[in-house]
């Protein structure tokens, strides 16, 4: 081979592997969000995860886009690790398809999908016709480049090293590690397995050390997935390690397989066309190995679990109470609810005291801490809202009704009081990045509206678990409310009046005003917490005018 065949091997590489990649992302914008909802409902039983991994990854041709759908879930709490190991092993069989469809060689009518592929992205609105003209036109470029690798290999017929190197090239280990090695490189199993079958067309593959190299390219399929969990969550990593797993596992089995029965001259015998073959021996390495492996999922987990243990924040993201197929009485549905909002409301007073004890003491310390905790209570706000979605559909007693209704409105000001809570942080922030601090004065207001704030939380979480609060307590509450929102004025204007006398920046006073309102916004969604479970409020309200 000369340079010119170099130069053309390594386009026709990088046509081919942009073909594949544009391909992929068309179809994953055509059929992506579709593709989500059904790993979302329906991977709950490890059979159904396996077959759904195998039927996305076939509709979006990439493995890598199913496995990164599939650790956002894990990351949301929507599945657990056993129900994604399902999903990453079927997602390895499905990524065979690629094989199937380079093995058939239509790269006769590349050119022509690449025209048609390109009018349809360049003359049309439709995001739909787009797409499909994105998948059409990645497909042609993926032929051509095929096509192209192709002619730039066949010069290698007459190499007469090149021939004594196959035909001599019986090294499992060597063969192996090639592959590992072209697939870390290129980082795509489906373009590796691609190079080998442009080699068999020309005839200078064979299937006997064909075989050793798929074995190496799966094993270097995981490296992407690797090298992308390397600063992700610890779930993310194990969902990498099953993925590495797999593979490593199929080739433990298959190497041995391959040299010592004859199941390559079996393929040869029933398959012609060398480039089937090749794809033939990759499909039967996934789903052998998926098959051995489907049963011992809890195997695999626990194995994953023992490189990468676990901690025990990683539990958080997830309901911890509620039974998410709904199933119990509606007594034990309100009771699961209950707890559920009661550590919602938990987590969100943990946030609102750490939060304001950092802004009157000027410090920073916790400010990881408040936003890993916001992350969870902004999962459980969605993930309850949409468990009660799902129960309000379902006949159930009146009062078990309101109060999940109830909840509706509890959650979304929880989840409010939250976000304050990590606005009054960012100006924390703000301070320690400009080296400020408040005065004596502005430090005793913030401490006095605080304490009054998480007073009055507390009792309106308080009146919301005992299902009720009378006139009277409603008219103390207001009271207070009333209380809180003067000191929160006189706050203001003593603020005002360190800024005219000097005591106090413009800086700082942006953020103590900052600070304020969210107290103030506060009060208000707190407010509305204990409005839902007040009584005779009409009454109540008369005393207050």
């Amino acid at each position: 081979m000369g340079i010119n065949n170099i130069i053309l091997l390594l386009g026709g590489l990088g046509l081919f592997l942009f073909g594949m990649s544009y391909m992929g992302e068309g179809l994953e914008l055509a059929a992506g969000p579709k593709m989500k909802d059904l790993l979302e409902k329906l991977t709950r039983n490890r059979v159904i995860g396996f077959l759904l991994g195998m039927l996305v990854t076939v509709v979006i041709q990439s493995s890598s886009a199913t496995t990164v759908m599939v650790m956002g879930f894990i990351n949301a709490g929507i599945m657990d690790l056993a129900q994604a190991a399902g999903v990453i092993m079927g997602a390895n069989i499905g990524t065979t398809i690629t094989s199937i469809i380079i093995a058939l060689d239509v790269s006769g009518i590349a050119p022509l999908c690449i025209c048609i592929g390109a009018a349809m992205m360049l003359y049309t609105k439709k995001k739909n016709i787009r797409y499909t003209g994105q998948v059409i036109l990645g497909f042609g470029m993926l032929f051509l480049g095929l096509d192209t690798m192709s002619g730039a290999m066949a010069p290698l017929k007459d190499s007469q090293v090149f021939q004594e190197f196959i035909l001599n090239a019986k090294n499992p280990l060597l063969g192996f590690l090639v592959g590992l090695v072209f697939c870390s490189v290129i980082q795509s199993s489906s373009a590796a397995v691609g190079v080998i079958q442009a080699l068999a067309m020309q005839g200078l593959m064979p299937l006997h050390f064909g075989a050793y190299i798929i074995c190496g390219i799966n094993v270097g399929s995981a490296t992407p997935a690797l090298l992308s969990s390397f600063n992700a969550k610890n779930n993310a990593k194990r969902a990498a390690l099953i993925y590495l797993t797999f593979n490593v596992i199929g080739s433990i089995i298959f190497i041995p397989l391959t040299m010592i029965t004859p199941i390559t001259s079996m393929i040869e015998a029933v398959v012609p066309d060398p480039k089937f073959r090749i794809s033939m021996y990759h499909i039967i390495f996934k789903l052998v190995t998926g098959m051995i492996l489907l049963p011992c999922i809890n195997w695999v987990v626990t194995f994953t679990y023992k490189l990468v243990p676990k901690k025990e924040h990683e539990s958080a993201f997830r309901l911890q109470y509620i039974d998410p197929d709904m199933q119990g009485s509606p007594a034990v549905m309100s009771l699961q609810v209950e707890k559920e909002v009661n550590r919602m409301a938990d987590l969100v007073c943990e946030n609102l005291e750490a939060a304001s004890n950092g802004l009157i003491n000027a410090d920073i310390s916790e400010t990881h801490n408040i936003q890993e905790r916001e992350q969870i209570i902004d999962y459980l706000a969605a993930a309850i809202t949409d468990y009660l979605v799902k129960a309000n559909s379902t006949e159930m007693p009146e009062k078990v009704a309101r109060y999940l209704g109830d909840t509706f409105h509890v959650i979304n000001d929880l989840e409010q009081i939250g976000d304050h809570a990590v606005k009054i942080c960012m100006q924390t922030e703000k301070c320690a990045g400009a080296r400020m601090t408040y005065s004596k004065s502005a430090k005793s207001d913030l401490e006095k509206i605080y304490e009054a704030d998480r007073k009055l939380l507390g009792d309106a979480l308080e009146y919301f678990k005992e299902n009720e609060i009378s006139a009277e307590e409603w008219f103390k509450f207001k009271k207070t409310e009333k209380k809180i929102n003067r000191n929160i004025s006189k706050a203001q204007s003593g603020h005002m009046e360190r800024m005219k006398s000097g005591k106090c920046g413009s800086e700082q006073g942006l953020t103590f005003i900052e600070a304020l309102n969210s107290y103030s916004r506060i009060v208000n969604h707190v407010s509305n917490i204990a409005e839902i479970r007040s009584i005779n409020r009409l009454e109540a309200m008369r005393k207050i005018v």
